[in-house]
């Protein structure tokens, strides 16, 4: 009668310890401070170089429908973005929102003075394709910036 309970146990355990969803499907505040304070621990363990590589994988672990983790160093340029390859390497301390909010440039002054902060801004949504009100966690680890974002609709 209870042959082989394990998977069925393991269901309920995992069950309890899941994050909110947001009812859209869109990636809650809880989770977005949950995987940034994975990431900036993976960091730490794992080294940059093995780090930044997982975090640009959308199958590495730190991609999750709209939420994924962004790495920035002190003077702006991007490390890691688990949504957009293309910026990864390039300077972005004077990249601007459609508002022209400077908001690299805002998270590089913020961590001066902050260990972790929220930042709202605009950016494109990567599973609708369309700019939307965003608001990105960022955490200050090892001299790096660890963010990771929900989008409000």
């Amino acid at each position: 009668m209870f042959k082989n309970t394990a998977p069925m146990v393991f269901l309920v355990a995992a069950s309890l310890f899941a994050l909110p969803v947001a009812a859209d499907g869109n990636a809650t505040k809880d989770e977005a401070i949950a995987m940034v304070g994975k990431a900036a621990a993976f960091l730490k363990t794992a080294g940059p170089e093995k780090a930044f590589s997982t975090f640009n994988d959308k199958n590495g672990g730190f991609v999750d429908r709209d939420l994924y983790v962004v790495v920035y160093d002190g003077t702006g340029r991007c490390l890691a973005h688990g949504a957009n390859p293309k910026l990864i390497g390039k300077d972005l301390i004077d990249a601007e929102d459609i508002d022209g909010k400077l908001y690299v440039k805002e998270r590089v002054e913020l961590v001066k003075t902050k260990p972790s902060f929220w930042q709202d801004y605009k950016f494109t949504n990567p599973t609708t394709k369309k700019v939307e009100p965003k608001q990105m966690y960022c955490e200050q680890a090892g001299g790096l910036i660890v963010c990771g974002g929900v989008y409000k609709q």
